[in-house]
């Protein structure tokens, strides 16, 4: 008999291939109806699975979220294939994993690529497949026989893909009742019935390389969105609708903010209207570095690979580095553009190096720690065309970047202190934010003792702060930290409930030794400094284009490229017109005229859209009285006011929150 501990600690002993949802129903009705998936030791598994030794077993309900949602977004997968297959035969298969919000699959179409006409077809055969309630079915197949399998059913990458995977590696297959299946590691629900057939909804298609690779084939990839239940799913298409309606692409064209273009793929065009929330941000942040004893540099763009390899960049990180030659091109119309001997040089993806280079320069004393060096540093990364996304993901890109070189008795108050620095910035901009501390990667720099005092140290340095809380969503994740650091992630909330991560602070003992920086001690020796890598926005550009989906477009005064306009009725209040904007102007206030001749009603509705924040409308009566009626974006009505009461209203308003 197997000894069964259940959360409760009772135990129960059951037969070997009793299976979860045998104990469930042995417990009572309510829980086997309830009961979706188990977790046997701590390990998701399907409810219909044989137990096989002692364990630890929890059922898994819908009110346990997450797997729940997982379970549901990998079924709804499985069953878009199957779905895909029986319309369209001769299509393969590929991949088809769950997402963040819904799920999608990789085919390799026989015929044609699909196309978003195709989804309405697929979906009501999903919806069929679904309420035939077929049973899903775990198989371990013999590696040998599935490859073969898979070949003579002309799944090509399917065999593929199961000749690639580990030998030692367990092969398994879900049955979908008697028919379909598919290779996965699963686990899934018992049958697909469990499905809410109203739940789920097909999104767009778009290509994608086998495995990623542009040397690859070409697929068709099926996007979805899955949830628990019908509800759920509306409140999803609601965000989206709203998310739609906030696209910072789309509002960044709408605003004359910036664009981007083939000649320059992943770099960006600012507008001069973008170009001023840059300028507004980098002097707010230049406030609060200054405030907080940092120290302003400025480092060269392209350095020696030598550098990049004695840091360990060029091993770890050259695919994602733009490298080029350090001798002159041949110009001739013949031979090689260079030559074979040529040594290469790299275009900075971040800035820590060159740091420390700036530390190493003269003798550093103890006294002289903690140094803060502070870099609007502009950064290349080579990403893949196809991950490139507006401003969020670009190639060339500036950030608020920062490195504190300090003692190792320093450690955890310069932790602190920027954690509260954090916090003060974010909630400017009116984020609530979550913290997490991500711990060493399988693949690292340096010893276990050093990964150790490092995780400790942001640990202890986020309890100081009183940020280790509920409140904060105080979580650690294993393996995500960087190849030579642990660190501390800040996820802001928006206003519409999506998270974004953004700052990040890294205690790092690696980079100090590699590139032998080092400081004297108080007892005369040569010791390593400590080097906390550091940034709030992030980048630029990515931290822009949160605010502008944040805000809506709709900007508070103070990072408002044009905070307001007035806009003319009639020519006779032209030059009241001009002559209301340089007073404003005097007040630095940012402010334009509409003097063309055009309607009121066409000037309200294009300055609305291009998300002015006050707009000021003048005629004949406003001028002879000196007065102008204020229109508000997003309020009703106008409030008449005489221009120094105008002025009053707008100056304070416009300040930068750490000025205000």
């Amino acid at each position: 008999m197997l000894k069964i501990t259940l959360p409760d600690g009772s135990v129960r002993e059951v037969a070997p291939g009793t299976t979860p949802a045998d104990i469930a129903a042995a417990i009572g009705p309510g829980l086997a109806k309830a009961a979706i998936a188990a977790k046997v030791d701590g390990e998701l598994r399907d409810i219909m699975r044989p137990l096989e030794q002692d364990s630890q077993l929890a059922l898994v309900t819908a009110k346990d979220e997450a797997d729940a949602l997982e379970l549901a977004r990998h079924d709804f997968a499985h069953v878009l294939a199957e779905a895909v297959q029986a319309l369209f035969p001769g299509t393969q298969i590929t991949f088809g994993p769950a997402t963040d919000d819904g799920f999608y699959y990789d085919f390799a179409p026989k015929d044609r690529p699909f196309t978003e006409e195709d989804l309405p077809a697929i979906e009501a055969e999903m919806r069929k497949i679904i309420a035939a309630n077929k049973p899903l079915r775990r198989e371990v197949i013999a590696r040998d026989t599935l490859i073969a399998q898979w070949e003579a059913a002309g799944e090509t990458f399917k065999a593929q893909w199961a000749a690639e995977l580990p030998q030692g590696e367990e092969l398994t297959v879900y049955h979908s009742g008697d028919g379909w299946y598919d290779m996965c590691r699963g686990p899934h629900l018992a049958s697909t019935g469990k499905l809410d057939p109203a739940a789920f909804k097909l999104t767009r298609v778009s290509g994608a390389y086998w495995r990623g690779d542009q040397k690859n084939a070409m697929l068709s990839r099926i996007y979805g969105t899955g949830w628990l239940n019908k509800k759920q799913l509306n409140e999803h298409l609601t965000r989206l609708e709203e998310a739609g309606k906030r696209d910072h692409r789309k509002l960044g064209a709408e605003m004359d903010l910036f664009h981007l273009q083939q000649e320059a793929h992943g770099s960006v065009f600012w507008h001069p209207k973008g170009y001023l929330i840059w300028r507004e941000l980098e002097a707010y942040m230049r406030r609060a570095i200054d405030d907080a004893g940092y120290r302003e540099v400025k480092t060269p763009q392209v350095m020696d690979a030598r550098q990049w390899e004695q840091s360990g960049h060029w091993g770890k990180y050259r695919e994602n580095m733009f490298v080029i030659p350090d001798e002159v091109p041949n110009v001739a119309d013949e031979g090689p553009l260079v030559s074979e001997e040529v040594d290469w040089m790299a275009l900075k993806p971040m800035n820590c190096p060159a740091h420390i280079l700036i530390f190493k320069q003269g003798i550093k004393s103890y006294r002289d720690l903690p140094l803060r060096f502070y870099e609007n540093g502009c950064c290349h990364r080579n990403e893949p065309h196809g991950a490139l996304h507006g401003l969020m993901r670009v190639r060339q890109f500036t950030q608020d970047d920062a490195h504190i070189f300090c003692r190792e008795d320093q450690i955890v108050e310069e932790v602190r202190a920027f954690c509260a620095l954090a916090d003060r910035i974010y909630r400017d901009f009116g984020f609530t934010y979550s913290i997490k501390l991500a711990l060493r990667p399988e693949k690292r720099f340096g010893t276990e003792e050093m990964w150790d005092k490092a995780e400790e140290e942001l640990r202890n340095a986020v309890a100081a702060a009183g940020l280790n809380t509920p409140e904060y969503g105080w979580e650690e994740l294993p393996g995500e930290g960087a190849f030579y650091a642990p660190k501390l992630e800040w996820h802001l909330t928006d206003a519409i409930g999506r998270t974004w991560q953004v700052g990040t602070i890294q205690s790092d003992r690696v980079l100090p030794e590699r590139l032998d920086a080092s400081y004297i001690a108080e007892d005369g020796e040569r010791h390593r400094p400590v080097m906390l890598h550091r940034a709030i926005f992030g980048s630029y550009e990515r931290f822009i284009g949160i605010l502008i989906e944040h805000y809506a477009g709709k900007f508070p005064l103070w990072l408002a490229p044009v905070q307001a306009v007035v806009a003319t009725i009639v020519s006779d209040a032209d030059n009241y017109a001009l002559d209301v904007v340089e007073k404003l102007r005097a007040a630095g206030i940012r402010a334009e005229a509409d003097v063309r001749n055009e309607k009121i009603n066409y000037k309200v509705r294009e300055h609305s859209l291009g998300k002015v924040p006050n707009l000021l409308v003048v005629g004949r009566r406003e001028a002879e009285e000196g007065t102008v009626a204020l229109r508000e974006l997003g309020k009703d009505g106008q409030t008449m006011l005489s221009v120094s009461e105008l002025i009053a209203r707008l100056a304070k308003d416009a300040l930068a929150p750490d000025l205000a």
